[in-house]
């Protein structure tokens, strides 16, 4: 299994030429003693770029240019595009690519706030679809089809969708049925399928967003295969965008001196799904089946499997996403992180209610039985607690709130700052969400109304870590200033 741009970055590693170029320390002579902690002196020596042997990210004709290609073939996509600021990255790009200032984008409230920012880049005036929204679990899951043909028949002068395939949680929606209508309809679909790389490996899992028929697809194979952290690829299926405006775009939102460890990294994940990631993925799955029996046999604890699918927007479930609804102990979920922080394992996220667990090919028995001791501790021990560690009740997201303002018009107005209770009907001019998964509570644009306050202070009362706001507290929001309404 060839890995043709590892190849040639260790290559030059090992060349010994005297570099009289950047990066500043030289190859590791100039690194700090504990920087070289990180890497080895190989490592470090491999720290180049724009080396012409190592090709060049923004325009390639070899060695990248071939690992792109090996990775298109491997997800059965027309092109694919490495990323090297992650799936943030590959989202900005999608949209530059693909759409106007002013066009409209179909887009579910619960999409990552890269896609806000996505839209504050380049004047892309969203029209939000709510996405179902589970009650026993207290989460949302993926944009039904119903709800996508009802947003086109609302809103036909929409260019594309953009939707999120498979959920924060693993639940994947009825993508190649809403593919298909909304080609028919000659309009795009963009997917970010952030945690669905794997997907493309194994007959397992949900068809991959390819598979299915996506347009562009950001794929982040940081997450649940091998590269290395805030690397990610595009993946495109040709007709529709224009491979130029693909490259161009991504040339604009990437870095131009891209470090090529990122690079082979990507290289390298593609080369191990492709030489090992059916049998890999497979054991994986088969533990986390496992896993799944086991966590419900311990009283307190639900995780929901492939039985909880079938309903719009619930397709089909990534096994290897495993949520532990933690409401039976007393615990919210982010009580439920600290406690099992203190016993050794870090989770994925916490919410109101639940806990998520991520599993990947990595992971096998020994990983299993050390969550499992956990668990059953944290059981053992939290459930006496139940009276004075109250389970949250279940806060659902609000609905969507009206828009007052594009966000890039949002963004760029004058805006000022007020108390929290004073907030409701301005427009808000941050962005503002809980992290993870997040998803916007309240997005720059939108007209701030009493659920969405409300919302905000549950979720924060319960324990949730505030990002994106200017006062994380939340006792004052950012909001338009009065008298720049319809402005930018």
């Amino acid at each position: 299994m060839s890995a043709p741009l590892a190849e040639a970055v260790l290559h030059y590693a090992r060349l010994g030429v005297l570099p009289l170029h950047t990066p500043g320390h030289k190859g590791g002579r100039g690194a700090h003693p504990m920087l070289q902690c990180f890497f080895t002196e190989e490592g470090l020596r491999a720290d180049v770029s724009l080396s012409a042997e190592l090709d060049d990210l923004h325009a390639p004709t070899g060695c990248i240019r071939a690992a792109e290609t090996l990775a298109a073939e491997a997800y059965g996509a027309d092109a694919a595009y490495f990323m090297v600021n992650g799936t943030t990255g590959a989202i900005h790009t999608m949209l530059m690519a693909t759409l106007a200032p002013g066009d409209a984008l179909l887009v579910p409230r619960n999409v990552h706030r890269s896609v806000v920012g996505a839209m504050i880049l380049t004047g892309v005036r969203p029209v939000y679809m709510q996405p179902e929204i589970d009650t026993r679990l207290g989460i949302a899951m993926g944009v039904s089809l119903v709800a996508v043909k009802r947003a086109v028949r609302e809103h036909p002068e929409a260019h594309a969708a953009l939707l999120v395939y498979p959920t924060y949680y693993g639940v994947a929606t009825e993508l190649a049925a809403i593919a298909d209508f909304l080609h028919e309809q000659g309009k795009l679909l963009l997917v970010d399928a952030a945690h669905g790389p794997h997907f493309a490996f194994s007959d397992e899992l949900p068809p991959s967003a390819m598979a299915a028929g996506a347009d562009l697809s950001a794929e982040s194979t940081h997450k649940l295969l091998g590269s290395l952290t805030q690397t990610s690829m595009l993946l495109a299926r040709g007709g529709r965008v224009p491979t130029e405006r693909i490259r161009t775009a991504s040339g604009i939102v990437q870095s131009t001196s891209p470090n090529e460890i990122l690079l082979a990294s990507l290289d390298l994940a593609r080369a191990q799904m492709a030489e090992s990631g059916a049998e890999r993925l497979a054991a994986a799955i088969s533990c986390a089946h496992d896993l799944r029996r086991r966590i419900n046999k311990i009283e307190g604890l639900w995780v929901f499997g492939a039985e909880h699918m079938g309903a719009p927007g619930m397709m089909a479930l990534d096994p290897l996403k495993i949520t532990v609804q933690v409401s039976g102990l007393g615990l919210t979920g982010f009580a439920a992180e600290e406690e099992l922080r203190r016993r050794g394992i870090a989770v994925e996220l916490a919410d109101a209610r639940n806990v998520l667990l991520l599993l990947s090919y990595a992971d096998g028995a020994r990983e299993a039985e050390q969550l499992l001791a956990a668990l059953r501790d944290m059981a053992a021990t939290c459930a006496p607690l139940c009276t004075s560690r109250g389970a949250a009740a279940f806060l659902s997201l609000p609905p969507i709130p009206r828009m007052g303002m594009e966000p890039r018009a949002a963004y760029f107005a004058p805006h000022a700052c007020v108390r929290m209770e004073a907030a409701e009907g301005r427009i808000a001019a941050e962005t503002i969400v809980f992290y993870p998964p997040g998803i916007p509570v309240l997005a720059a644009g939108d007209v701030i109304d009493g659920a969405t306050l409300s919302y905000l202070s549950a979720m924060k009362a319960v324990g949730a870590r505030v990002v994106g706001a200017a006062d994380a507290s939340l006792g004052t929001l950012l909001v338009i200033a009065e008298g720049s309404y319809g402005k930018g």
